[in-house]
């Protein structure tokens, strides 16, 4: 049975924080992972590209609400 590649992490063009509180992104073949940046051996959240698809349309939709 072949290997799985690494996957490719990359964090969001916005995270420029030095304290490096954010969380990585990996894009793969079936599935989107995320993890968070400053503890990088934890376990990943997995996601399939539908449910991250209508997450992150959730989120930019929220961003554009106004906040008193």
């Amino acid at each position: 049975m072949a290997e799985q590649p690494q996957p490719a992490w990359f964090k969001s063009t916005y995270s420029g924080s030095p304290s490096n509180e954010c969380v990585e992104c990996a894009v793969q073949q079936d599935t989107i992972q995320v993890r968070d940046s400053k503890y990088t051996e934890r376990a990943t959240l997995t996601f399939t590209h539908e449910a991250w698809a209508t997450f992150a349309s959730a989120i930019r939709f929220d961003s554009r609400v106004e906040r008193h």
